[in-house]
């Protein structure tokens, strides 16, 4: 099954740089991501073994950011389909009409999507931290190229600070490794590998000061590839330049598995009687985070750009909910999940804006609603569930964090958390309600963006599944949420 989940998508890319007919290589990545999807929903109900030792096996926690990851690239991939079609229209115009600029090749581009999917499968079913780290860095050398689909002076410059800053970020987070390889070997002599269970299992012979310490590294070193600020710098412009199928997977795909990796070390940290420590840096790191993206989300004019700070935001929310543990570590369980289906029917809706009026700057677009009706309601529907309206699933998982604070008498903290989320609702307010009210600009034709079934139903199917969540959890993933929560130490 692992094998599987891995080896799938690595063979349709290597199939995808083969094939030459466009057509039938969107089928195959469309049938990749169903096939893959498939093996995760079967890994449910059969939990496969683990292999390579137990290098490689799918846990709780894996489990659960596999199927975010693997339902969000489903999406993407029907989505990818009416995308790629419009940028070949529209690149064949440009070249008539005088420009120079050429999008990445359709194959490569597919190839690297796939390469990303099969990289972020690895993070998640990775026992060994050092194994993870290495996915953690296929991660970034796999989206570089996606990154730089436009070939334009801004993308290219995008592209290059996100490769310099997650490396900087990454090379970090491997001294984090070395140092909690360091506080492994200083267990009486005992050889301790840096596999999860073995560092669970003798958390209370850890050498805790170097423990302390590599907590530390894996925090500001995965945490810059999650986008907690101020580590963020990258994510803005990545988000803005890229095509909006990869800033959707990199929004709510990528910087899970990050998030994913910091839970990790969490854990052991918690195996160690360390929680405490590492709470205490997840809750500043988290209220950085949410703060920084409120200042920037308020003076914000690129829709593309505030959609990217709204990720660092809810970043911040899932590090301080799983930093105040207890029912607020179900509470950032259940945050992923909402943020991920929203910030990906976000990211699809705003390239539907952009293929229509041509511009990311949020005040030269007016009168969504007129001119691509379905984008227009999709558009407010997402912006009322990732601002936690209800009865969008954004709300009950923020609301299960402010309420696990005022239960534990962090009071400051929920005061403080609750007045942010406050200004950055006004702030969005603004921006998504201007963009979709108003009059159109002259020159803009009604159904400009030519809406279809392959950029309409994606975006569609993901808001309405985080309003479920917000109604009604189904049993089985209320299970698994809480199987989760339990194992980074809360309930």
């Amino acid at each position: 099954m692992i094998p599987a989940l891995i080896l799938v998508p690595i063979v349709a890319a290597a199939l995808s740089l083969i094939i030459r007919h466009d057509n039938l290589r969107r089928v195959l990545f469309v049938s990749a991501a169903l096939t893959h999807s498939g093996l995760t929903f079967v890994a449910w109900s059969c939990t496969p073994e683990a292999i390579l030792n137990g290098w490689l096996m799918l846990d709780a926690p894996g489990l659960l950011f596999l199927s975010i990851t693997s339902v969000l690239f489903l999406a993407a991939s029907f989505y990818a389909v009416g995308y790629l079609n419009f940028e070949k229209k529209q690149e064949k115009q440009d070249f008539e009409d005088g420009s120079f600029f050429t999008n990445t090749p359709e194959a490569i581009f597919i190839a690297c999507l796939l390469a990303f999917l099969a990289t972020m499968t690895i993070v998640t079913v990775s026992q060994h931290l050092g194994l993870l780290w290495v996915a953690m860095e296929a991660t970034t050398l796999a989206t570089a190229p996606l990154i730089y689909f436009h070939r334009h002076h801004r993308s290219l410059e995008a592209t290059w600070k996100y490769l310099l800053i997650c490396s900087v970020g990454i090379a970090i987070a491997l001294l984090g490794n070395f140092f909690l390889a360091v506080a492994a070997s200083k267990t009486g002599g005992q050889d301790t590998r840096l596999l999860l269970s073995d560092l669970i299992q003798q958390g209370n012979t850890l050498n805790v000061p170097w423990l302390r310490a590599a907590f530390l590294f894996f925090l500001v070193g995965y945490g810059t590839k999650m986008g907690l600020a101020p580590l963020h710098t990258w994510l803005p412009d990545a988000h803005s330049e890229s095509p909006s199928i990869v800033s959707a997977l990199l929004s709510g795909a990528l910087l899970n598995c990050a998030f994913l990796a910091i839970l990790r070390s969490h854990q052991v940290l918690s195996a160690a009687g360390q929680s405490e420590f590492s709470s205490s840096l997840l809750i500043v790191f988290g209220l950085i985070s949410i703060i920084w993206a409120a200042v920037f989300i308020l003076g914000q004019t690129d829709y593309k750009r505030m959609l990217a700070y709204s990720s660092v935001e809810h970043m911040g929310i899932l590090a301080l909910g799983v930093g105040v543990s207890g029912a607020a570590a179900f509470g950032a369980m259940l945050h992923v999940v909402n943020h991920s289906l929203t910030k990906g029917m976000l990211f699809f809706v705003a390239g539907n804006i952009l293929a229509a009026y041509k511009t990311k700057a949020s005040k030269d677009v007016r009168g969504i609603i007129g001119i691509i009706p379905a984008s227009g309601v999709l558009w407010l529907a997402g912006f009322a569930a990732i601002v936690g309206l209800p009865p969008f699933g954004i709300f009950l998982s923020e609301f299960t964090i402010a309420k696990a604070m005022f239960e534990q008498h962090r009071t400051g903290i929920a005061i403080a958390y609750l007045a942010v989320l406050a200004l950055i609702f006004i702030s969005m307010s603004r921006i998504f309600l201007n963009m979709a009210q108003g009059k159109a600009p002259q020159g803009i034709p009604a159904q400009a963006g030519s809406e279809t079934i392959f950029n309409i139903l994606p975006p569609a199917l993901l808001g309405v599944t985080t309003l479920i969540f917000g109604l009604y959890i189904p049993p089985f993933m209320n299970t698994a949420l809480h199987e989760v929560a339990k194992a980074i130490g809360g309930f």
